[in-house]
């Protein structure tokens, strides 16, 4: 009878063999070569920052991991396919008819080192691939240094948890695929070969093929011992209560000692299956692996799960009091809301207040003095339309608040760089150079008062209701100085690339002004001027005009990861980093200051939180961060990025938290000590917003001290919803807002960033909390605990909104608001501490429909106890809440109380001395009767008698300006912001 030949491979051809080695040349090329450039690319980028060392020590510590997991992995199936191969039987038949496994073991014995090498290799390869990401974990492991603090269980310091225990996790997950590797690949080839066999009764197991897999399967079993071991401490992160995070009752009287029976049970199966290697039978093993099956179900699902039932949850709130005090404890140090950082008073929450009391109270006058009108989150198309200039100009989505101190008044600013945007470009503009070397940089720094806004006196080109602008630019040298004003690395910086220091012939090619070009001159960027560097970019954009373009010539270079956010998380990927970068000017230049944070997964008992869903709040144009877990952070460091040159500082903020101190030692001298911060800069530190977004969502539960208060949540807070926002859906949280006012317990003005909290599922305020970003108290946490019960309950946002809405005075003006082609923005509702009440402001702005319209103020609402004041200026709309000359307070701050007037009149300018002459009693009455002039003429529409206004406005204001020369020592003139009220703006106003 004939046989069938054995199946196998065709024998290659000397010629096909080479083309398959070049094609595998090719290929590997392909996959391995944009990797080596990318590598290439980026060693340049982090020399040209000056942080290589970390490029350097991330890469050598990826490749060891690559290296040694792929080696173990791919080592261990290596070994276990030799073991199995050399150990098959002695005869093995080479094809059968009959044999379904006959073409596999032909395939095997004439490719043996194929199998043998190549698919440990590429096994090897594929799990080092997935485990030099890990990087970070094996460093804090070798690294790590002690908290100080013991857990309340076991008695370890903190960096074990934080530092060690994870390292041994993530060595013992790879252990485990490795032997489960290793005891499948032993498994096919035994069966291949013929070591086991499925038929007959039971089937037949060789005795080299019973002691490598029991050998193996033993291995296995005992690596899931010591894990039983180390699960016993990650019961301390357990979620099982949905309340608190931690050790429950039942994890430590049941769940523990489970996982410890479980242990001593695993080793006992490790230890038969070592026996039943040597044995002719498997029923030792097969007994010892029933147990474990039983045991895990009995012991480690079925024990815990009845004491849960009968033991804790009819008593759920005395067996959990203890763990839920330690979870108190460890929530507010891992999230620093500990007693001596969060200071917590009763506040009276009073409804009532009167122009009096305001006018003699200085920390009201210091408050309502800055009430913000601006809000940064609506003004960017104004900013936009009215500074942005030439259309390749823009500014953020968001803009910033910070604060500066001109002419020795310390006040809050909204600001923005004017950032070069070439998504602005027109079609014709929008060629290569002209994206990548000619328009390649921004120009100045735009800041306007948060308090104030223009009026059509001011600026007869429109109605009023806009930013005041301070510009510092290349043409303009405003009140905040400059001397750098170019801005390369920026938030708007989508392109990713940006060539600098080219020229044709030799003439600049990068735009500056309307009338000149200019040449980078500083140090950023990295040199593009060889041939070689031309290539590499070349291939890495896959852009031949940098190659072939003649005008990229000596001292050109490319610019690359420019937005400062992208610099930061580069040279620290270690850090967390906010999503709001905002600019500053410090010394004289354009500073990014972007805030990062240390974050642990694992801290005994802390509340373990998702990151991406506590800082979500209505806010648009920042960063969402990822909604990973985390049980501790650390606003560790503040790094900043110069707009002009792109170098990245890294300055410890916190420096005795144990993750930075990690940190530092992986990463040596990359983050600067603190003391090498300059005053200039920490005065522009502001408190994060991501940090106090997880701090008060923590807080609304963890102000809470008694474990038995805290189990029953009758006095939890929560964040409230954004009144503001149209609610589609789901409504958003109100979002912290940064103001400069003078809290309760404060003796000056700070700049701190405030949010709200309500009652929980209830809409009445609980709280109001504080967070100083000054210098001399920097991080203080203030809460002010408002009543909870009775009539002294104060309105949350929620119900002020509502007021504001339905009172009469917005109802009436409904037709303003209703208006189709005008949309109506409603602004920030600030909530501000105000004699011993809370005050509540929110600016309305009107917009056109159009494309090219952007918001103006049109009203401000304010709100104290149940008054609503409704007017076009915040002076107006304070005199109808408290009384008559309250809102002198808005603008004119000072020991001694303003001059009352009346609603709707205009203050008369004062000299400094506080005397006036009869000249400038004159002149100030002149002025006077021009602006009531010009405001009828307005409200009547007839423009022949406002162009009679302006005219009597220009004339008086010209007697006025003489006769304050006259005098010789000027005072405000009525044309500033807040001194005379801003003519209504008509609902089309707006640009």
């Amino acid at each position: 009878m004939a046989t069938r030949p054995p199946i196998g491979l065709p024998k290659l051809s000397r010629r096909s063999r080479i083309l398959l080695v070049i094609g595998s040349i090719f290929l590997l090329f392909l996959l391995v070569g944009s990797r080596l450039l990318s590598t290439y690319v980026n060693w340049l980028w982090f020399g040209e920052v000056g942080f290589r060392p970390v490029f350097t020590t991330v890469i050598w510590t990826r490749l060891a991991l690559f290296l040694a997991v792929g080696a173990l992995v791919g080592g261990l199936l290596a070994l276990s396919l030799w073991i199995a191969y050399r150990s098959r039987p002695v005869f093995v038949p080479v094809s059968s008819a009959d044999d379904p496994l006959a073409r596999y073991r032909s395939t095997i014995v004439q490719r043996v080192r194929l199998f043998g090498i190549g698919v440990p290799v590429l096994i090897g390869l594929i799990a080092g691939s997935a485990a030099q990401n890990d990087w970070q974990i094996v460093q804090l492991m070798f690294n790590g240094t002690p908290f100080g603090i013991t857990d309340p269980q076991f008695g370890k310091d903190l960096g074990f948890y934080a530092f060690t225990l994870p390292f041994i996790t993530w060595l013992i997950s790879w252990l485990f695929v490795a032997v489960a590797l290793a005891f499948f690949g032993s498994l096919v080839i035994h069966y291949i070969f013929g070591g086991i066999r499925l038929a007959g009764k039971g089937g037949q197991l060789a005795a080299p093929a019973r002691v490598q897999l029991s050998i193996i399967a033993g291995v296995f079993v005992l690596i899931y011992a010591a894990d039983y071991f180390f699960e016993r401490y990650e019961l301390l992160f357990s979620s099982r209560n949905a309340l608190f995070s931690g050790a429950t009752y039942t994890d430590l009287n049941a769940v523990l000692p489970a996982k410890l029976i479980l242990m001593f049970i695993a080793a006992f199966c490790a230890v038969a299956f070592f026996a039943g290697a040597f044995l002719r039978n498997l029923q030792l093993p097969a007994i010892a692996t029933a147990l474990l099956v039983l045991s895990s179900i009995l012991v480690g699902a079925a024990w815990p799960a009845v004491v849960q039932q009968f033991s804790v949850r009819p008593n759920e709130n005395a067996k959990e009091a203890m763990s839920i005090q330690r979870n108190i404890e460890a929530t507010r140090a891992a999230f620093g809301l500990t007693p001596d950082k969060v200071t917590t008073e009763d506040y009276a929450g009073s409804t009532t207040a009167s122009s009096t009391q305001i006018r003699g109270e200085q920390s009201s006058i210091n408050t309502i003095s800055n009430v913000r009108l601006l809000d940064p989150n609506i003004l960017a198309p104004t900013f936009t339309q009215r500074e942005g200039r030439e259309n390749f100009y823009g500014f953020p989505e968001k803009l910033d608040v910070d604060r500066y101190t001109i002419d020795g008044k310390t006040q809050d600013y909204i600001v923005a760089a004017r950032e070069i945007k070439t998504s602005g470009l027109t079609e014709t503009q929008g060629g290569w150079i002209n994206r990548h070397m000619v328009f390649t940089h921004g120009n100045g720094f735009v800041a306007a008062p948060a308090n104030t806004v223009n009026s059509a006196i001011e600026d007869s080109s429109d109605q009023g209701g806009f930013p005041i602008f301070k510009v510092s630019d290349l043409a303009t040298k405003g009140a905040i100085r400059v001397d750098q004003p170019r801005i390369y690395y920026g938030e708007l910086a989508t392109d990713p690339y940006a060539i600098v220091g080219g020229k044709n012939g030799d003439i600049p090619m990068e735009y500056d002004t309307p009338t000149s070009t200019v040449s980078y001159e500083g140090k950023g960027g990295v040199p593009i001027d060889s041939l070689f560097n031309k290539l590499i970019f070349t291939m890495h954009h896959a852009e031949r005009n940098i190659l072939f373009s003649s005008q990229i010539g000596d001292g050109a270079k490319i610019m690359y990861n420019r937005n400062p956010r992208d610099r930061v998380s580069k040279v620290a990927p270690w850090l967390t980093l906010d999503g709001d970068p905002y600019p500053a000017v410090v010394n004289g230049k354009i500073t990014w200051i972007v805030d990062g944070y240390t974050t642990l997964e694992n801290y005994p008992y802390a509340q373990r939180t998702q990151l991406g869903e506590a800082t979500t709040d209505s806010l648009s144009g920042v960063v969402r961060q990822d909604n990973r877990t985390i049980s501790y952070i650390r606003n560790s460091v503040k790094a900043t990025v110069d707009a002009y040159d792109g170098s990245v500082s890294l300055y410890a903020i916190d420096e005795q938290d144990p993750v930075l101190k990690a940190w530092q030692n992986v990463f040596p001298g990359t983050v600067k000590p603190k003391s090498e911060i300059s005053k200039e800069l920490s005065e522009h530190f502001r408190y994060p917003e991501d940090l106090f977004k997880v701090q008060r969502e923590l807080l609304s539960k963890y102000h809470v001290s008694d474990s038995v208060e805290f189990f029953s949540q009758k006095t939890f807070w929560n964040v409230p919803t954004d009144p503001t926002e149209d609610a589609n859906g789901a409504a958003a949280k109100q979002p912290p807002y940064y103001v400069l006012a003078q809290a309760p317990g404060q003796t000056k003005n700070t700049f701190q960033i405030t949010s709200a909290l309500t009652l929980l599922n209830r809409q009445f305020l609980a709280s109001w909390v504080s967070v100083s970003s000054d210098p001399e108290d920097y991080g203080k946490i203030r809460v002010l605990r408002l009543p909870t019960t009775g009539a002294s309950q104060v309105e949350g946002p929620g119900q002020v909104q509502n007021r504001f809405q339905t009172t009469p005075e917005v109802t009436e003006n409904r037709t303003l608001f209703n208006n189709p082609s005008v949309r109506v923005r409603f602004g920030n509702l600030l909530t501000l501490p105000v004699a011993g009440g809370l005050l509540y402001v929110e600016p309305i702005y009107i917009q056109r429909t159009d494309v090219n319209s952007f918001p103006q103020l049109a009203r401000v609402l304010v709100s104290f106890g149940n008054k609503v004041g409704f007017a076009p200026t915040i002076n107006e709309a304070l005199d109808e809440v408290f009384g008559a000359g309250t809102g002198d307070t808005a603008t004119n701050p000072g020991n001694n109380p303003p001059p009352t007037t009346q609603p709707g009149t205009t203050q008369p300018p004062t000299t400094g001395g506080g005397t006036s002459s009869a000249e400038m009693d004159q002149a100030v009455q002149a002025l006077n009767a021009a602006i009531t002039h010009l405001r009828d003429a307005q409200k009547s529409g007839n423009f022949a008698e406002q162009g009679k206004a302006l005219a009597e406005l220009d004339a008086a204001t010209k007697k006025y300006d003489e006769a304050k020369a006259k005098q010789g020592q000027g005072s405000q003139p009525p044309s500033s912001p807040g001194a005379a009220p801003s003519p209504t703006p008509p609902p089309t106003g707006g640009g």
